[in-house]
């Protein structure tokens, strides 16, 4: 029973692991993208397009608006069309990266604002390009922050493995429903409890720490 337990968990964290993983990495780009896009296009910002602003900021409230379980079975012909399946880990990712992408937008958006104005300005002053204020003014100076809201993200983006596994995507959540619910195995149940949540205390002391190095050294050189 124990070897059969041990098995069981570890298929479950590395699927898990796998598909926060890589949900992360895609959800990070595109999140990245859509919360530069909305700060450098609102009224006043560096490349200002009020309705592209409000076209994708639109966009981004309505899949936010959307009930997780309900986006991934929306979601389930793209699954199909990209990676050829509806089930397992790969195409859980698809829905995975595109319903956590707008939650790390307005995060990311969030921080961006937060950048001191003057700073933008001055860049400004000396007649650098928009794209170089963004890339070399704007995230860098958001970096720690941007770290600590990313980490909210890939949390984010564990809690939705858990559900998605309720409609086959596999990991640690579909072994909580499929052994440890429906098959009334309290030790499995209890013990894919335990590994979410020592794998989301991970990510953030990780990303707590990765933020907490850059403020050092930003402070050493200032």
């Amino acid at each position: 029973m124990r070897d059969d337990l041990l098995e069981l968990l570890w298929k479950g964290l590395l699927e898990t692991l796998y598909m926060v993983f890589w949900s992360s990495l895609f959800a990070l780009l595109l999140g990245l993208a859509l919360g530069v896009t909305l700060v450098v296009t609102e009224k006043g910002g560096l490349l200002q397009a009020p309705r592209l602003h409000k076209v994708i900021s639109t966009v981004i409230n309505s899949v936010r608006s959307l009930p997780f379980i309900i986006l991934i079975v929306l979601l389930l012909p793209l699954s199909r069309w990209v990676v050829g399946t509806t089930l397992g880990p790969t195409a859980a990712i698809v829905s995975l990266s595109i319903g956590a992408a707008p939650f790390l937008g307005r995060i990311i958006e969030n921080t961006l604002k937060e950048v001191s104005p003057g700073k933008i300005e001055a860049a400004k002053s000396i007649g650098a390009p928009p794209f170089t204020i963004i890339f070399q003014v704007l995230i860098p100076e958001a970096l720690p922050a941007l770290v600590r809201g990313m980490t909210i993200g890939i949390i984010g983006i564990v809690e939705f493995t858990a559900i998605a596994g309720a409609i086959g995507a596999g990991g640690l959540g579909s072994l909580a429903i499929r052994f440890g619910y429906q098959r009334f195995r309290e030790d499995v149940l209890f013990s894919t409890v335990i590994l979410i949540i020592v794998l989301v205390q991970v990510i953030q002391w990780t990303g707590d720490y990765i933020a907490g190095q850059i403020n050092k050294k930003r402070y050493k050189y200032e």
